[in-house]
């Protein structure tokens, strides 16, 4: 997906190599269809860093326990709202539920920040800039996920409501507990 927007696509291997990065991936059968990568803060930091390192210390130095989503790429002939939900529900359980993370941060595509900010509700962080990794311009969002909390709590089970936003295709309570416990129990069993 990234090549197909003319993006650079061989990213170093740094990457790819971190225990602080978890990918998941959206498949049906043998068919994989989609991908987001959650990373956690570390001693080496966040790829955003790069760009937002005075952005993200701010956030640092008032306490946050910073993440950061990367990789985000969803085959067209199976985009849903329903896939992007559950996705991003999946990684709001393991950055928030399982490790504690209490912000959120993604950089992306000037073009794709009013996405962000309607459908999830990422508040512009940092400046647009170039961003050596894709050779693009990049511009930093935000989200506390306390407000993700607020979201989930209100919005959980309206699907089809007819409101404008995510939330509303995230999984339901119930689901959510569930799959917080298997995670918990064993992560290697998680399978949707």
């Amino acid at each position: 997906m990234y090549a197909w927007r003319g993006l650079l696509t061989h990213a170093p291997s740094r990457l790819d190599d971190r225990p602080n990065q978890l990918t998941l991936i959206a498949s049906r059968g043998t068919t994989m269809f989609g991908t987001l990568t959650l990373s956690l803060d570390s001693p080496e930091g966040l790829c955003a860093d790069e760009l937002y390192a005075d952005e993200i210390a701010a956030a640092r130095q008032r306490g946050a326990r910073v993440c950061e989503l990367t990789r985000l790429a969803i085959d067209p002939a199976f985009n849903s709202k329903e896939v992007l939900g559950s996705i991003f529900h999946l990684a709001y359980i393991f950055g928030r539920l399982v490790h504690g993370m209490s912000d959120l941060f993604i950089e992306v595509n000037p073009r794709h920040v009013g996405f962000y900010t309607r459908m999830l509700g990422f508040r512009v962080a940092g400046e647009e800039r170039i961003c050596p990794r894709v050779e693009a311009p990049a511009v930093l969002l935000h989200l506390p996920l306390d407000y993700v909390d607020e979201q989930i709590s209100h919005h959980a089970s309206l699907t089809g409501s007819g409101e404008r936003n995510l939330y509303t295709y995230f999984f339901s309570a119930a689901e959510q507990q569930g799959l917080l416990r298997r995670l918990q129990s064993d992560p290697a069993v998680l399978e949707i």
